[in-house]
């Protein structure tokens, strides 16, 4: 009995590590999508995650995987076009990066797995049936961008005496702001609650719209400047960041790569750590793990970082206090 339950057992590694060998050969590339609504260079720190945390966990491009990358380039009514330019490919995966892409992608279909990088309240915007299960084809990461818009607001607040207006820089698509943007609904009652007026600047995200937005921003005599999140607005942060500092406007991001290129500071999720996690995510859906069974998860890793620099430039003094909480301070 013993010899023949070995012999089983033996009969059924092999066949296993037959299937895994055929499900893993070498002549067999598995075509994943990576929608953004971005450009490739704003995002390229980002994607060096993402593919680093892949090629960790055996996934390599051009030997067992290739990704076709589609980039909006700040265009969002292209996304659905460009989404079903990926559903045509017949792509095994598309990873979608933030809320607008992956509302495009799961528009475009309901059978390919999607995985988030990083979006707010993926039930809120129609993607999730539940954090815990998400009862579709679509999963990933939550980066909570609504609820820390509030926290910045404060923070700002903090560090910036008698704050009274702050400049809030908002993507515009065309002639059309984007509609029902979740965000504004936690911004401006905290705004309120804060006694702080809120001057809202709609703008395109070229260099000759970003600083006409910061001409309105000073006409409206803005003590700060803070910016919605957004891909577009990440892959603009150079100029933006350079306009800051012209005007003389302290500001706020939501991403720590903002400082690291000279900004003021930023506080947020490590979006680094969610790019990675979000590979994660795309290796157990290729391995079989169906997106219905992988709960969205929230960030984790949160980030203050400050810019001493950044501050001597435009004439800003922050306390010792203030500094106390960062978990970087550049000088």
């Amino acid at each position: 009995m013993t010899t023949k339950m070995i012999i089983c057992l033996v009969a059924a590694a092999l066949l296993f590590n037959a299937s895994f060998a055929q499900a893993q050969q070498p002549g067999k590339v598995l075509r994943i999508g990576y929608l953004d609504n971005s450009t490739a260079s704003g995002s390229a720190v980002l994607v060096d995650a993402f593919r680093q945390e892949l090629s960790k966990l055996g996934w390599i491009e051009g030997k067992n995987i290739t990704i076709e990358y589609r980039f909006a380039e700040g265009k969002n009514d292209r996304l659905a076009e460009l989404a079903a330019d990926l559903i045509r490919l017949k792509t095994d995966l598309i990873v979608a990066s933030g809320a607008l892409a992956a509302r495009a992608a799961k528009g475009a279909t309901t059978t390919i797995p999607i995985v988030t990088t990083a979006t707010g309240d993926p039930v809120e915007l129609g993607l999730a049936s539940s954090l815990a299960r998400p009862g579709g084809n679509v999963t990933g990461l939550s980066s909570l961008t609504t609820e820390l818009n509030s926290k910045r607001l404060e923070i700002l607040k903090d560090a910036v005496p008698k704050l009274a207006r702050v400049g809030l820089l908002r993507q515009q698509v065309g002639s059309q702001l984007i509609a029902g943007d979740p965000q504004l609904k936690e911004l401006r009652p905290a705004a309120l609650a804060l006694k702080i007026k809120l001057e809202e600047i709609e703008t395109e995200l070229d260099s000759k719209s970003l600083d006409h937005a910061f001409q309105i921003a000073k006409q409206k005599k803005v003590n700060a400047i803070m910016t919605t999140a957004g891909r577009p607005l990440f892959a603009a942060r150079k100029w933006i960041i350079e306009l800051a500092g012209k005007y003389r406007l302290p500001a706020i991001y939501f991403q720590r790569e903002f400082v690291d290129e000279g900004g003021l500071m930023s506080y947020g999720v490590d979006f680094d750590d969610l790019y990675r996690r979000t590979a994660v995510y795309v290796d157990k859906i290729l391995k079989g793990t169906k997106p219905a069974d992988l709960p969205v998860q929230q960030a984790t890793k949160f980030e203050f970082v400050i810019n001493l620099k950044a501050a001597k430039q435009i004439g800003l003094t922050l306390s010792p206090e203030f500094l106390a909480p960062a978990n970087q301070v550049i000088k």
